[in-house]
């Protein structure tokens, strides 16, 4: 199968997501196999919420809106112009799937299925609904891909190369059943904005998303903030307000309870506003319904920091002069280009 009718394969891919939007879930008549799989996929949806409780109606739309607008000619032609792809390859991929946000794996999937390479994928628990029948829409729309996408549940066998994604802990196991294969094995990281007090409204309103979107549960939400002394706490906990019924979620709630009360009993001085607590912390990873701040002094001083702590960080947020930082509000929009860890999946997987 050509590299063109994989590209297209995933257009489409995109053209039939476009149909499931935070804004509604709206059948296109013109998106092929519509009639096979746009019911099963909107009642999938829909009962996402009873396999995995984080994963609501509202995350879950967000997700695939996410995807549809990034699965376009444009997008896929410009990630891949720099590549040297080959038509085929006869190279088996194990792919261990994180589930913490939905369709966090799928990233992993295009890449294996785009370079030609047969994707074989033990998925998490908490997510293993979407990207099966993610790839049965895949097959249908291109029948070559039929026999490269394998999902299993048994010990991974007869692979060339892993990709791997977990916490530190599991990274450790990962590093011992697999390092005597090329592999990338991803740890733990977490997100943090840099603010220098000047923001607008509208800016930390938009860093707000970027904290609460998906509960926080992603490697790409904020859970930390950098912030100047004598920072005006008032405008951020304002800003925030737009989210104050995610306590209305019980399963938050009861996560912000018990954070508190791990808090308040430890004797921490801990700031909050009814759903979201700011402490003073140097670690990166808050637990839910928290967001750690630290104070820096020299601007300079801190960008030096990030890029010595690059290790821990998968993605800064500012409306400050920091290289390869979004905007706020951009955190879980990433491009095809920006790669988990900053380690170049594609290139990994054309030259093994």
């Amino acid at each position: 199968m050509s590299l063109d009718k994989r590209k297209q394969a995933f257009i489409t891919l995109g053209q039939f997501l476009s149909q499931f939007t935070t804004t509604g879930i709206l059948k296109k008549e013109e998106v092929p196999f519509n009639d096979l799989f746009f019911e099963v996929f909107t009642t999938q949806i829909k009962r996402a919420e009873e396999y995995n409780s984080w994963f609501t109606q509202n995350n879950v739309l967000f997700a695939f809106d996410s995807w549809a607008k990034t699965l376009t000619k444009e997008s896929i032609e410009q990630w891949l112009q720099d590549y040297n792809i080959q038509s085929t390859s006869d190279k088996t991929i194990a792919v261990i799937m994180a589930g913490n946000i939905p369709l966090v794996g799928f990233h992993d999937f295009l890449c294996v299925a785009i370079t030609g390479n047969k994707v074989l994928a033990k998925l998490s628990s908490n997510d293993k609904y979407f990207i099966p029948l993610i790839a049965k829409y895949l097959e249908y729309v291109e029948p070559s891909f039929k026999g490269t996408f394998n999902f299993t549940e048994e010990k991974l066998q007869n692979y060339d190369a892993v990709i791997a994604t977990g916490s530190n802990n599991t990274a450790r196991y990962f590093d011992y059943y697999f390092g005597k294969h090329p592999h990338i094995i991803r740890k733990s990281r977490n997100s943090v904005a840099v603010l220098d007090g000047n923001e607008t409204h509208e800016q930390l309103e938009n860093l707000s998303d970027d904290i609460f979107r998906y509960y926080g549960l992603g490697c790409r939400n904020v859970s930390k903030i950098f912030i100047p002394r004598n920072y005006d706490f008032d405008k951020l906990f304002k800003a925030v307000y737009k989210h104050k019924d995610i306590l209305n979620y019980t399963k938050y709630a009861n996560n912000y309870d018990y954070n508190k009360a791990v808090y308040l009993m430890s004797l921490f001085d801990i700031k909050e506003n009814g759903f979201l607590m700011l402490k003073e912390d140097k670690s990166y990873a808050s637990p839910i319904a928290s967001l750690f701040y630290e104070f820096y002094d020299d601007f300079d001083s801190l960008k030096t920091k990030l890029k010595d702590d690059s290790d821990k960080v998968q993605c800064i947020t500012s409306e400050l002069n920091i290289e390869d930082s979004v905007k706020f509000g951009q955190t879980q929009l990433p491009k095809l280009w920006n790669y988990a860890d900053n380690v170049d999946t594609v290139n990994f997987l054309i030259t093994l």
